[in-house]
């Protein structure tokens, strides 16, 4: 069988874009996912199943049971069909050379950072930026090769990281960019003139692997710093988190506590004061709490901590560590 455009996509943002590409009067011959099992031995933050929204749509769907198309089924399936145009849209697998090569005019897939590719390759980009301080984010959409993230540059757009976002606001950006670079390439497309840019004078450099362990808030850092990684993690993403022992309860903390204390989980946080003088109290101590948000003094100031997730509920003298 033959699939014209084709869109690669696991994520609640991929029905936003399907949405948008259906809308515009194009047809998306196939959408591409993956088996629900699959989430039993990969971590898909902000995972969606797509296949009631693709059915309203008049979509048809094809599910992989490997995310990076390692499988016997995947290799048939790619072979045995024809394909013209694809388009990822949070899918965060390399896709392997016998994938690429089955489309006539390649697969195109979204990446950014703060600078200009080869700079920021690699994994969780916008995370990343937030969590680095970052206040621009430049997102491209390029055509896959073997490699990671190389700059194969089809179009680029810039938005706005502001001190407000966190990383919810800011794939509401990213999608909409996402949006305008698929209109591009789309009419590029219907015209027959898809044009790729690889010339760069730019930099290799690469983000990290993140995994929830990585969300540890130490509050020995600055204030700016652990703003950053709290909205940097926050949902869909498994959170920023540290640990909290209530001194009324003994040394092993709240019952069911583990010796390092009851988890808690931050989800949404802003700098408090910088000025106040809190040094009476050690970095991570909760100072006082209004309308159940604890006040936590820093290094260098005090961190509000407006949404939190515990077993244990947080008051004045508490130690987060």
């Amino acid at each position: 069988m033959h699939y014209h455009l084709v869109i690669f996509g696991v994520k609640d943002t991929t029905e936003d874009v399907l949405r948008h590409i259906t809308g515009k009067g194009y047809t998306v011959d196939l959408l591409v996912t993956i088996d629900p099992e699959v989430l039993s031995h990969n971590q898909v933050s902000g995972f969606s199943p797509l296949g009631e929204a693709a059915k309203e749509l008049g979509i048809p769907v094809w599910y992989t049971k490997s995310y990076g198309f390692r499988d016997e089924r995947s290799a048939e399936f790619f072979a045995g069909n024809s394909f013209d145009l694809g388009i990822t849209s949070g899918w965060q697998r390399l896709i392997p050379g016998n994938v690429l090569d089955a489309f006539s005019k390649g697969i195109f897939g979204f990446h950014g950072n703060s600078g200009y590719l080869p700079f920021g390759r690699g994994r969780s980009p916008l995370n990343w930026s937030i969590i680095l301080g970052d206040t621009r984010f430049n997102l491209n959409l390029f055509r896959y090769d073997e490699e990671a993230d190389s700059p194969n540059i089809f179009a680029t757009e810039m938005f706005q990281i502001t001190p407000y976002d966190d990383i919810r606001s800011c794939q509401y950006k990213n999608t909409i960019i996402q949006m305008r670079l698929i209109d591009r390439l789309l009419l590029a497309d219907a015209a027959g003139e898809i044009t790729i840019r690889r010339e760069s004078k730019d930099f290799d450099s690469w983000y990290g692997k993140r995994t929830a362990e990585d969300g540890k808030i130490d509050f020995h850092a600055r204030t700016r710093e652990i703003y950053n990684l709290i909205r940097g993690v926050s949902a869909p993403f498994p959170g920023a988190f540290c640990h909290a022992a209530d001194p009324e309860a003994g040394e092993t903390g709240a019952v069911g506590a583990d010796a390092a204390g009851e988890k808690v989980i931050v989800w949404e946080a802003k700098p408090f004061d910088e000025v106040i003088d809190f040094s009476g109290y050690a970095p991570g101590e909760i100072v006082c709490v209004f309308d159940d948000k604890p006040v936590v003094r820093t290094v260098d100031g005090s961190l509000l901590i407006s949404r939190y997730e515990s077993r244990l509920a947080l008051k004045p003298g508490m130690i987060l560590e």
